[in-house]
């Protein structure tokens, strides 16, 4: 027999058997969560509690969170548009900043394009005055502001951000103008709010809760559609007579292309652990208002939050105002 014949027999033994098959989806590596914003912050506390209830929905999944902040989160939205559609790479996504971001220039990302998973948390935005205050209500902000135009200062977390677009949509409502001051964050406003030296802070209802609970700052209004239960004492905006509406929706999203069996799995796994007691619970004890939207539902709801946007923008772009 020939030298060469055994290892030619071999060869074909092992082509003629079944090949080992890969673990499929998704066990075969971590799945990279990445957050375009930095750890601590609301998008990255939402990630991390859902992650957490979504992990045991997938048998085999394996997540890793990676922050990725920079540029109002175009560094970390662009990384999650642009990965490969293979199930490993998705990220947090948010209405506001990712969208005003499209609109005031050119990022390597379309906003009707990602794969949309489902939205976690909607966290309405506020008017805060410090307790002791003279304005008690929106009326009061408004008659105001018609008196000295441009004068009332709002702190936000900065330019195109939710907080600033709830200022300019309530200025459109009322008629009149305010003073936007931004801010690098929401923190140092309300220090300053709480110091004196700023009168109005435009922040999500989540970020001032705590100070609401303590006493030292009060809610002139917030922008959900519907009072959010921990502040039932605050009305809305609508409920003033001021048809506004603003805040900010944390989701979930991946890059355009994803398989179809993929995708399905993971909107079942976040339907399941968005209605888990225990994540409502602990959504409750951290303070995040869920508002659970899966699949279509969920892209609906960011179309039409764009397409807002964009009208804005025509009437009052935030940029050079």
């Amino acid at each position: 027999m020939s030298p060469r014949r055994p290892l030619l027999a071999a060869m074909a033994g092992l082509l003629a058997a079944p090949r080992l098959a890969h673990a499929a989806w998704p066990a075969d590596r971590p799945i990279e969560m990445i957050v375009p914003f930095p750890p601590g912050g609301g998008v990255d506390n939402m990630v991390r509690a859902i992650v957490h209830h979504v992990t045991p929905r997938l048998p085999g999944a394996r997540f890793a969170v990676v922050n990725r902040p920079g540029a109002a989160g175009q560094i970390g939205f662009e990384a999650i548009f642009n990965a490969a559609p293979d199930g490993y790479t998705l990220g947090a996504v948010t209405n506001t900043a990712m969208h005003a971001v499209a609109i005031e220039r050119r990022p390597r990302y379309r906003p009707e394009d990602f794969t949309y998973i489902a939205n976690v948390v909607d966290d309405p935005g506020g008017f805060w005055v410090r307790a002791d205050s003279p304005m008690r209500s929106l009326a009061d902000l408004r008659d105001a502001a018609r008196r000295a135009p441009e004068t009332i200062g709002v702190g936000t977390a900065g330019i195109g951000s939710d907080d600033h677009m709830l200022q300019l949509a309530f200025e459109e409502a009322a008629g009149v103008r305010l003073m936007h001051v931004p801010y690098n964050g929401t923190a140092p406003v309300i220090q300053d709010v709480l110091g004196g030296s700023l009168p109005i802070g435009s922040l999500n209802m989540s970020e001032g809760l705590p100070q609401l609970r303590e006493g030292r700052l009060r809610c002139l209004a917030q922008g959900g559609p519907q009072r959010w239960a921990p502040t039932g004492q605050v009305p809305t905006f609508r409920e003033q007579g001021f048809d506004v509406l603003g805040g900010s929706a944390r989701g979930v999203a991946g890059p355009p292309g994803m398989p179809a069996e993929v995708v399905g799995q993971l909107r079942q796994a976040f339907r399941e652990a968005l209605a888990d007691p225990a994540m409502i619970a602990d959504a409750e004890r951290t303070g995040m208002p869920l508002r659970p939207l899966v699949g279509d539902e969920y892209r609906t709801m960011m179309r039409e939050d764009y397409e807002g946007l964009q009208n804005l923008w025509r009437r009052r772009p935030w940029r050079q105002g």
